[in-house]
This record gives C-alpha cells, sequence and structure tokens, in this order.
C-alpha cells in the first residue's frame, strides 16, 4: 500500500497530476482545490489512497491525512465509488462531511453532483457513527440538542430515503416513544437507526413509504 506520495510535480491536469519520483512518473487523481496547490517544477507530498480492480491500479491523492480518511470511510458506504467520493470532497471540507454524516443533514450531500436523495439518505444511515466531527471524543457525551433542531434533519433523512413528511414525523414520534431517553440525547443518527428500526419491526409498516419502490 502507497501511503503518500513525495516528489517533483511533473504535471496538473483538470483531475490528475504527475509526481516525479526519482524518474518514475505517478499519476494521481484529485480534488480540484488539491490541484490548485500543486506547481509543476516544486516538489509536493500527497497522502494517497490505492484502489485495487482486477485490470487497474489507481491512486487517490489528499492534500492532508484526514481528506484520506473521509474518503477510505466514504468507500465504505454501498453504491459509492471513488470518483463519487472524490466528488463529496471536491464540494465540502473534511469537517463540513464530518458534520453532515454526524447530524444526518443528507441535503448537504445532494449538493455534490451525482448525488440525489435516495443516494443522500445511504450515505447520512451507513456513515452514522462512523464520522464525527473532530472535538467530539469518543468518552465525551454529544451535545444535547432541542428537538426544534434534531426533528427537521431526521425528517429530512428520511424523505430522502422515500418516506413522506408526515409519515416521517409520525413514525419518529412514536418510536421515540419507546426510546425517550434518545430524545434527551437529541442525536440524530441514533434517533435516525431507532426510527429505522421501529419501522421494520412490523412489515406492514413499509407501506407509509410514499412513490414507487423496487
Amino acid at each position: 500500500m502507497i501511503s503518500f506520495l513525495r516528489g517533483t510535480v511533473a504535471h496538473v491536469g483538470l483531475s490528475t497530476a504527475v509526481i516525479d519520483l526519482n524518474g518514475a512518473g505517478m499519476s494521481v487523481f484529485a480534488t480540484p482545490q488539491t490541484l490548485s496547490h500543486l506547481k509543476v517544477g516544486a516538489e509536493a507530498k500527497l497522502f494517497t489512497s490505492m484502489i485495487v480492480r482486477e485490470d487497474s491500479l489507481t491512486l487517490f491523492g489528499f492534500a492532508d491525512d484526514d481528506e484520506r480518511e473521509v474518503f477510505d470511510v466514504l468507500l465504505s458506504v454501498s453504491g459509492v465509488g471513488p470518483r463519487l467520493a472524490l466528488a463529496v470532497l471536491a464540494v465540502h471540507e473534511p469537517e463540513a462531511i464530518r458534520v453532515a454524516a454526524h447530524t444526518g443533514d443528507g441535503k448537504a450531500f445532494t449538493k455534490v453532483p451525482g448525488i440525489g436523495p435516495k443516494v443522500a439518505g445511504r450515505i447520512v444511515l451507513e456513515l452514522a457513527g462512523k464520522l464525527v466531527p473532530h472535538g467530539t471524543g469518543t468518552g465525551t457525551a454529544a451535545p444535547v440538542i432541542a428537538t426544534v433542531e434534531w426533528k427537521p434533519q431526521v425528517v429530512a433523512a428520511m424523505t430522502s430515503l422515500g418516506w413522506s413528511e408526515k409519515d416521517a414525523a409520525g413514525s419518529i414520534d412514536k418510536a421515540m416513544a419507546d426510546s425517550p431517553e434518545l430524545v434527551d440525547d437529541g442525536n440524530v443518527a441514533q434517533i435516525l437507526r431507532a426510527t429505522l428500526r421501529w419501522l421494520g419491526q412490523d412489515g406492514a409498516r413499509a407501506g407509509n413509504r410514499v412513490g414507487t419502490r423496487g
């Protein structure tokens, strides 16, 4: 595994750069922000993530280790490949992605080209607990968020998954009646998971979803 590259910038393109490592040119895909800081002829260091396919080895480069970490976690979401993960980092800073994942803000991900409400909802659901904003230690309780703040975020995440706002709000209320401790904590990700679990307890509840479902 190649963790980083340090060498002379030989070329900077629209989506890739070539780093000269003592005569060997390594091509790396990167965000426009990262590429904008590379200058041909100057030395550069890029943290990298290697994607191995049957017919290719592709390197993705990042300005720092935090960007690479967020990129790797995004790849754990079903349906999110390296190009889409890189597109997310092209639109949002790593900390903004952490906050969106932690608070269940699916709308933040729909700002990325190629990500619609369904994919955004899946990202929020699968990233819950995986990305935490810096400063939120594992041994520190999450700050209490008032209902007026967390409920719209949970409703938005559920509507992106296919429920109507009315049915989403009603399901949240019923699920939270069984888990009042989650209301006190106000953790969006936990409330979303608990509501989806509550809905899954009875297959008939799936009928609350609007539109056509596969």
